[in-house]
């Protein structure tokens, strides 16, 4: 599997990270466990995880199930030093039930960034980790209600402490990146690494209000910055490249609808048939291939037959002329 550079910390990590947000809910455990023992003989080292994953899916999760399920395989296996372990906070919901019932919206139950929560809530990731430290420590909701100073303060703290080696951040704009990294200079303390944001074949539509989802300011941002690694989330967008029920309707879609996603979707289900791929695994080798800038694409998958198809687009070589026509599609 290939490597890329982490940054400018040294680091070397898989160009393909295994999300473990389903592990423990969606995903059963021997389920679970079949997918990280064959992503790690695949010669795959990195996992990503957050402390709220997963109360949504059922009645009764809590979040931290994926976590705990991640410290029962380090236990199990004795395999943690042969992985490169993120995990996240600041998304914890307080009240899952409340927001499964519809009577507030989980963006208002968030814990937010500040220097206590995280303290706590990087020492509660530990204890179910079954670790004394992660790799990458991501503050997961951009908390704009917190001084960014306490936020930074905390997390260089942590770093300090020696319970986790980098920082990174998801789920914000670049003006935000780019004030966090003037107070990193400032004050001496460890700036960001890995930027984790949705990223796929398909572009924002312009009137999309999302901070989630890498633009064309945040690319270029990030090709002047060589210090930050994009971690691209949700690469094939929940399947949409080849369920066209989920391309009618379902939420993901709502950043990308239009007459450019349209003409991609027709470029890739085209190329898909002439190479003999999924519209999705198709999806995901494009990213794969993208080196300006390089960037991790991070999969989440619920089933082993999702898993697979996900590795299989590792052996797509897409040639130069597939590229420049993917790349050309849109309206």
């Amino acid at each position: 599997m290939r490597t890329i550079p982490l940054g400018r910390t040294g680091e070397q990590v898989s160009a393909l990270a295994l999300g473990c947000m389903l592990m423990g809910t969606s995903t059963d455990e021997a389920t679970s466990v079949a997918m990280l023992d064959r992503y790690l003989d695949a010669g795959g080292t990195f996992l990503d995880t957050a402390d709220c994953y997963a109360w949504w899916p059922a009645p009764g999760a809590t979040g931290g199930e994926s976590e705990a399920l991640l410290g029962r395989w380090f236990a199990r296996t004795g395999r943690r030093d042969e992985v490169f372990l993120a995990t996240k906070g600041s998304a914890w919901v307080t009240d899952p039930e409340a927001v499964r019932s519809g009577r507030v919206r989980a963006p208002e139950q968030y814990a937010g960034a500040g220097g206590d929560t995280l303290r706590h809530a990087l020492d509660a990731s530990l204890r179910r980790l079954g670790v004394d430290h992660v790799d990458l420590y991501y503050v997961h909701v951009d908390d704009l209600n917190t001084p960014l100073e306490e936020t930074l303060a905390a997390l260089a703290g942590l770093v300090a402490a020696g319970k986790t080696r980098h920082i990174g951040w998801s789920n914000a704009q670049t003006w935000r990146l780019e004030r966090i990294r003037q107070l990193c200079a400032q004050h001496g303390w460890p700036a960001p690494v890995a930027l984790q944001q949705e990223h796929s074949y398909l572009r924002k539509h312009p009137a999309a209000r999302t901070v989630s989802v890498v633009d064309d300011e945040q690319l270029r941002y990030l090709r002047a910055h060589d210090d930050l690694t994009l971690v691209a989330y949700s690469p094939i967008l929940k399947g949409v490249y080849d369920d066209a029920g989920k391309r009618r309707d379902h939420h993901v879609m709502d950043s990308y609808r239009g007459a450019d996603s349209d003409a991609r979707l027709a470029v890739v289900a085209e190329l898909a048939a002439d190479l003999g791929v999924t519209g999705n695994e198709l999806a995901l080798a494009w990213v794969l291939h993208q080196r300006d800038p390089d960037r991790v694409a991070l999969i989440g998958p619920r089933t082993l037959e999702q898993y697979d198809s996900s590795m299989a687009a590792l052996a797509i070589d897409l040639d130069p002329a597939v590229l420049a026509e993917l790349d050309a599609a849109g309206a």
